[in-house]
This record gives structure tokens, sequence and C-alpha cells, in this order.
């Protein structure tokens, strides 16, 4: 005699045999997205591993702790630079606790970071806070080692960033080269953060800072249920907005 449930079980057996491949995995991935609310398949990973998933809001943390970990070791001015960053985002006490676990599990180095940063193509300015962030550890002993500048560059790669951006972004940080930036560079670098041509007029300038500056309004985003890192990296981005604007109109003697 079989039982309900059994009957069901089997002629489910039976659909599910007859359901392509392709088909039968897309349909799968729903319901693991639907029941275990995962976002992406390196979170599946961790947890069948016995590991907590890495949360959006600790990795940052993370990366930088696997950085400061790179030469072996963990030096002062590691941890200094983990404070700073704490004080640039205005962590509170308790999200200082939170990033410290995260630092010292990105220290550990037992996760892979791939799939996490995979997933956040789809932020740019995300992705981009945690590479600055990044190179800012980098440099807080004074140089970067080869070890590090490969991390970074795996993790550019991940998030979607091709080489020549990566190139241009590690320049920023590297003080040799950040010495040698002119006024005319600095321009430049206003006109590329707001989207606009050198000969743009008055109103598409303003125009295109006013469409960033609406995307990236921390109030907006805090309104729409953005975390509080998000909005701090908001936060961030309109200052830069704000500086790249006053520039170009300065330059171009904009009102």
């Amino acid at each position: 005699m079989l039982w309900p449930g059994t009957i069901i079980g089997a002629g489910a057996g039976y659909a599910l045999a007859n359901i392509p491949g392709a088909l039968l995995g897309a349909l799968l991935g729903q319901v693991i997205d639907r029941r275990l609310k995962l976002r992406n398949w390196a979170y599946l990973r961790e947890r069948l591993g016995g590991r907590a998933a890495i949360h959006d809001a600790d990795l940052l943390f993370v990366l930088l702790g696997r950085l400061a970990k790179s030469e072996g070791r963990v030096v002062p001015s590691h941890i200094h630079q983990a404070r700073n960053e704490m004080d640039r985002l205005r962590f509170n006490e308790a999200e200082r606790l939170r990033a410290i676990e995260a630092f010292n599990r990105g220290r550990d180095g037992k996760e892979g970071l791939r799939g996490y940063l995979r997933s956040l193509r789809s932020e740019p300015e995300t992705g981009e806070a945690l590479l600055r962030a990044c190179w800012r550890m980098a440099w807080a002993d004074g140089k970067v080692a080869r070890i590090e500048q490969e991390m970074i560059a795996a993790w550019g790669q991940w998030l979607g960033w091709s080489p020549v951006r990566m190139q241009t972004l590690a320049a920023e940080y590297d003080p040799m080269k950040r010495n040698r930036v002119s006024a005319s560079d600095e321009y430049q670098q206003a006109l590329t953060l707001l989207g606009v041509e050198a000969d743009a007029d008055q109103k598409s300038v303003k125009r295109a800072y006013r469409r960033l500056l609406s995307r990236h309004h921390p109030d907006k985003l805090e309104g729409a249920g953005a975390s509080s890192m998000r909005v701090r990296e908001a936060t961030e981005k309109t200052r830069e907005l704000h500086s790249a604007y006053a520039l170009i109109k300065t330059r171009r003697g904009f009102r």
C-alpha cells in the first residue's frame, strides 16, 4: 500500500524527469531564491559549506580584512585605516562591532568572493565605492605590494571593470601619479563624472548634474529602503557631484 504522498512524489519525479535541463535549472533557481531568499549562488555555496553568507553591509570590511592580511600580517596602519573607513561611513557602536567582525572574517580568508562581487555588477556605484576603499587600504602602509594589486585587479574584473578603468582608478591613489594631476586633469575628471563633453552648453551640464543628483540623493535612497551603507555611499557621491559641478561652472563661467 502506498501513501498518497508517495504517489504524488512519484508523479512529481516523473514530471521532473521530462523537463528539459535548462528549464529545470531555471525553475529550481526560482524556488531557491524564494525559499532561501538568496541573492546569488555564492550565498548558496556558503550555506552548503556550513558558513554564514556575507551580507552586503559586511562585504566592504571583509575585503579590507583580506587586503590587510595579504602579506601575512595585519599592521597598525591597516587597523587605523579600517577605523577611518568606519568614521567615513559614520558608523555607530553596533555597526563598528559588526565591521570588526567582518574585517576579521576577511583576514581569515576562508570565503570565495567572486560570486558576491559579480552580483554587484548591476550596482556600479557600490562597486566603485568598494574599490576606492580597497585602494585606500592598500596604501595605508605607504606602499602597495604586488599581491594587493593583483587582488584588487581581480575584484575589479569580477565587478565588470575594464583594465583601463582599473588603471585610471589606481592612479588616483598613487601618491607619485596623484601629485602630477594638473588642473586640466581635474576638469576632465569633473566632466567625466557628470558624463558631459567639454563643449556641452550650460543647460546640458545643469541637466546632467540634476539627473545624477536625483539618482544618488541619500534621502531618495533611504525612502526606497536602501541599506545605511548605501545611503552613506550616496552621500559621498553627492559631495563629489557638487564639487564637479562647481568646478565646471567656474571653468566655463556659468552662473
